[in-house]
């Protein structure tokens, strides 16, 4: 997979590969909690998405979908063959597209805090984000920065789009992973792992930013369905 971008990434440790891909407007910064636990089981890649943190923007599209091929391209790059992926929020929906595009590069699959569409985010989070998207778009042609807000909040609006059948094409043993007062709806949650092929739910006590705030408790579910190595 040939991409115009570079990734800026965190690496650590040693043996099977675990890909850390962080939530919208974010960087790998996020998983401070994750990446030196996870480190003593695996060979730990934490990178900056697209147009994130300290990685270009280059010049393809700003979606979940080109994420999902640019995170391709770093596995190549990397000779990485397969993975596990463990996706935060935006982070989560790229590993979900990845998973169903190219089952063959993903081991085990866990998504926290990952929506199809929209409609799974709570009214109270996503209206304001919707009004956030139409004005940042109104301004996006006087500034970069007005741009870029744009597109971050176009990927809440927008993407990922994915149809609940379409999480059938998931080989991948996967975990879903909510806190129980995600922005992300409970009901929404519960379809995703129901449609995943024998999927494992767990709601753990906390916000959507579980992971970031509850790290050991969010480490202990990982491992655990990683197999506590």
């Amino acid at each position: 997979m040939i991409t115009d971008i570079e990734h800026y990434f965190v690496e650590k440790g040693q043996g099977d590969p675990l890909i850390l891909l962080h939530g919208n407007g974010e960087d790998c910064g996020y998983f401070a909690g994750q990446t030196d636990a996870f480190a003593r089981h695996f060979h730990v890649y934490a990178p900056d998405t697209r147009g994130h943190g300290k990685t270009p923007r280059g010049k393809a599209p700003f979606t979940i979908r080109q994420f999902a091929d640019d995170l391709l391209a770093f596995m190549d790059a990397q000779n990485i063959g397969r993975a596990n992926l463990l996706g935060f929020s935006d982070g989560g929906n790229i590993a979900m597209v990845f998973a169903m595009k190219y089952p063959e590069r993903v081991d085990r699959l866990i998504l926290d805090g990952a929506n199809l569409d929209a409609k799974g985010v709570k009214r109270s989070v996503q209206i304001p984000i919707e009004i956030g998207y139409r004005f940042a778009r109104l301004f996006a042609g006087r500034s970069e920065e007005a741009k870029r807000h744009a597109e971050l909040l176009g990927l809440m609006v927008n993407d990922p789009a994915v149809a609940p059948e379409e999480l059938a094409k998931i080989r991948a043993k996967t975990l879903v992973i909510a806190g129980t007062r995600d922005m992300i709806k409970e009901a929404h949650t519960r379809l995703i792992a129901a449609r995943i092929p024998d999927a494992r739910l767990v709601f753990l006590e906390g916000d959507h930013f579980v992971a970031n705030k509850c790290p050991d408790t969010f480490n202990r579910a990982v491992l655990d369905f990683l197999g506590n190595p």
